[in-house]
């Protein structure tokens, strides 16, 4: 399927997350984000809206794009049940992560898998990037990635050592990282899919600015809409968790939002973000 524009993040939505996946789906979505990570995420709740969406709306797994993450122990809860065996090998660890995530999904593939994060050391991120690389020449993942990666650094390691370039950089996008220009810039660079989280609740101020009001105002939009849609237009994919259906379909909306005729206003908004002006 074509890559979606944006993305219904599924953290800390607990024991609402089949019924916000389904009606964020019914209401326009066609990408789905979710973790094997019992500590944050339901994923086996995603895969039960999945199952709802089939058999009740008729919307087909192969119709939605899903993605989840493989979380190394150090992201992991270990008073709820853990997807794996943390006394095994990183390789290992990671395959029983994605059968486990196969079965909480009723799946048998996925579209995008992401390690969390980096392992402690360099060498264990490496390990663990070879095993997705494995598994995505193996058809049971279809593109793989990283998220939390802040340092280009180790982006360069992956695919210098690791023996492929990542698909997909999930990261924070916030006013508190300086929009993380380093890494947005290297994946724009390189053809690298480039998704945000926090892009809205982590910068308030911006959100307040002159130009992005002046925008809204123009296009007879939201402030958020407003953000999207600039993302959008500058290689970002943003991932929306919003509980408020009015929400939802305000994101989708975005997508067909026309930003050419205030472009001044763009252009100053840009200047905060790349130039922090």
């Amino acid at each position: 399927m074509a890559t979606a524009k944006i993305i219904y993040g599924t953290a800390w939505k607990k024991e609402r997350t089949t019924a916000l996946v389904v009606s964020a789906v019914l209401h326009g979505f066609r990408a789905v984000d979710t973790a094997c990570q019992p500590k944050h995420y339901r994923e086996d709740l995603v895969g039960a809206a999945l199952k709802t969406l089939k058999e009740e709306h008729g919307i087909n797994r192969e119709d939605l794009y899903i993605q989840t993450k493989y979380t190394p122990i150090d992201g992991q809860d270990r008073s709820k049940p853990l997807p794996y065996d943390p006394q095994v090998e990183i390789e290992a660890q990671i395959k029983a992560s994605v059968n486990t995530s196969l079965s909480n999904l009723r799946a048998t593939y996925l579209d995008g898998l992401l390690l969390h994060s980096p392992l402690r050391t360099l060498t264990q991120t490496l390990a663990a990037w070879r095993t997705l690389v494995e598994l995505q020449d193996s058809g049971v993942v279809r593109k793989i990635g990283v998220s939390n990666t802040y340092d280009v650094t180790t982006l360069e390691a992956l695919e210098r050592e690791g023996g492929r370039r990542v698909d997909i950089v999930q990261n924070r996008w916030f006013e508190g990282n300086d929009w993380d220009n380093d890494v947005w810039t290297y994946c724009q660079e390189r053809g690298i899919q480039y998704q945000s989280f926090w892009t809205l609740s982590g910068s308030p101020s911006l959100l307040r600015h002159p130009s992005i009001r002046a925008i809204a105002t123009a296009k007879g939009c939201t402030v958020a809409q407003v953000l999207f849609k600039i993302a959008q237009l500058h290689g970002i994919t943003p991932l929306s968790g919003t509980t408020k259906e009015p929400h939802m379909d305000d994101a989708i909306a975005t997508e067909n939002l026309d930003l050419s005729d205030v472009q001044t206003h763009v252009e100053e908004v840009l200047q905060i973000i790349l130039y922090h002006q």
